[in-house]
């Protein structure tokens, strides 16, 4: 037989069977060894990731509002563990615009600053508090009120205000407790803040260093 072509036939034949088991072989080890720092990865950044979440939400409430020319209600809803944009129409019923879900209460908390922690100051403004919701907005045809809520309500010139039209600065912390319903963080370098500033619309991003807020650049 020629060489060559016995060369040829024998490089054209493929991998083994068993040469394919060591190489699944060896891609299920590696996956057994990468899937908990995978898993312990993105659990390190839950708080970061929702953080961002609500500093997202609360730029598009700013930009509809300049849109549409009206005022767009932005709230966190403790009952239904989600973010919401609401347009106040200029009128009732105020029409629910959208609704994006939290992370689990139990992996990450919202609704307080965490036991121990230091509020980022400069500007020291209030912590986040929630209360039965009294002014309720429309999902469909069904109203809904009564719910766990904070809100903040952009208007079209920039500023945002309560209920009462007052200017609102708020801090707003992401953190995960330390057990489910601790108010201690599990870990103080996970604690993310998000401050704003009710005059202007502006929002300041606060990351903690294990010592104290410092304003993300």
């Amino acid at each position: 037989m020629n060489k060559s072509l016995y060369s040829e036939r024998h490089t054209n034949r493929g991998f083994s069977v068993i040469e394919l088991l060591i190489v699944l072989g060896i891609i299920a080890v590696m996956s057994a060894i990468s899937l908990p720092y995978i898993v312990n990865f993105k659990k390190l950044y839950k708080s970061e990731d929702q953080a961002l979440k609500v500093i997202d939400i609360m730029r598009e409430s700013a930009q509809m509002a300049l849109a549409r020319r009206r005022t767009i209600r932005f709230e966190i809803d403790l009952t239904d563990n989600a973010v919401l944009i609401i347009d106040e129409n200029n009128a009732a019923p105020d029409t629910r615009v959208k609704s994006i879900p939290l992370e689990k209460v139990n992996e990450v908390r919202f609704d307080m600053i965490p036991a121990g922690i230091t509020k980022p100051n400069p500007p020291n403004y209030a912590d986040i508090t929630f209360a039965p919701d009294t002014v309720g907005h429309r999902v469909g045809t069904t109203n809904v009120s009564g719910h766990s809520v904070w809100s903040a309500r952009f208007r079209s010139d920039g500023s945002v205000v309560n209920n009462a039209n007052i200017p609102v600065s708020v801090n707003i912390y992401s953190w995960p407790p330390a057990s489910p319903g601790s108010t201690t963080a599990r870990n103080l370098g996970e604690i993310r803040a998000v401050t704003m500033f009710g005059g202007s619309g502006a929002i300041r991003y606060w990351k903690h260093n294990g010592t104290k807020f410092i304003p993300n650049q």
